[in-house]
């Protein structure tokens, strides 16, 4: 495993497991085979709503608390500031623990222009010692802006829609200079033409990989933290199985020039469900 070191001196594993779109009823069986190959981050959250299942898994494991790092989300509908110490301690209960690791903003939802008061809750559970991380998923650069100009604790990270078709990179340079890692959702494209992609399946062919072990290496080799998700237990090692290569400058190179700013997912300066 590879650990990164957040801005606030907390060690996190590089390489996470996610389960968005795991039912309640299938994730404990898909967290456990994931804990079993290795992995330590965990990334849920409320509207998810397989937090109870995820907690069950880490109960099941005997893994001590220490060595695993717990991820979940404050959901757009309770935003502001009580409401989101009320639904931190309802995912806190859910996910069975004394503490989270590290807690985010969902989506910054700014058509409601609540965020500030939703991150200065996150600031107080952070003060409070009952999570060890605060973060951001979904914010742009003039978000992020307005968090560094309004607020006490920078965030670590800003978890996004990001892979060799959406390369987010003026949101890297701009997160990069404050110290502010990004974190990847749908780092595999969703299962989409990425991962068939001819220029990546040969770079796969060429170090006897998977395209989804590829694009996994190339944005942990980015400085990135990926979380990829699947249910399917051959897959889950697959993805595991990216620190025995390294990709070079020019298979490097060639990905980054895959970039179309193409996105899978909701814009975040147009994503205002509640």
């Amino acid at each position: 495993m590879l650990y990164i070191t957040l801005n606030n001196a907390l060690k996190m594993p590089q390489l996470g497991f996610g389960v968005w779109q795991v039912p309640e009823e299938k994730v404990a069986v898909v967290v456990k085979k994931a804990l079993n190959v290795g992995y330590r981050s965990i990334d849920t959250a409320k509207v998810y709503e397989n937090e109870r299942g995820v907690g069950e898994a880490i109960a099941d494991s005997r893994i001590p608390r220490e060595e695993l790092f717990i991820t979940t989300k404050v959901w757009n509908s309770d935003h502001g500031y009580e409401n989101t110490l009320k639904a931190f301690d309802s995912s806190l209960e859910k996910l069975g623990l004394d503490y989270i690791d590290l807690y985010l903003i969902h989506w910054p939802t700014p058509k409601y222009d609540d965020y500030i008061d939703t991150y200065k809750a996150l600031e107080k559970l952070y003060n409070d010692g009952c999570v060890k991380a605060i973060g951001l998923c979904n914010f742009t650069v003039e978000q992020l802006q307005r968090i560094l100009n309004e607020c006490d604790v920078k965030p670590v990270l800003n978890q996004v829609e990001c892979h060799p078709y959406l390369q987010q990179t003026e949101l890297k340079e701009f997160c990069l200079k404050h110290d502010i890692y990004v974190e990847a959702w749908s780092p595999l494209h969703q299962g989409g033409k990425a991962l068939n992609d001819p220029l990546i399946q040969e770079i796969a062919k060429k170090h006897g990989k998977t395209t989804a072990q590829v694009i996994i290496r190339w944005h942990l080799q980015s400085g990135v933290i990926v979380i990829p998700k699947s249910v399917t237990p051959a897959r889950i090692e697959e993805n595991f199985n990216v620190f025995d290569f390294e990709l070079t400058e020019g298979d490097m190179g060639k990905i980054e020039d895959l970039n179309r700013n193409e996105r899978k997912g909701p814009d975040p300066n147009e994503m205002n469900i509640r």
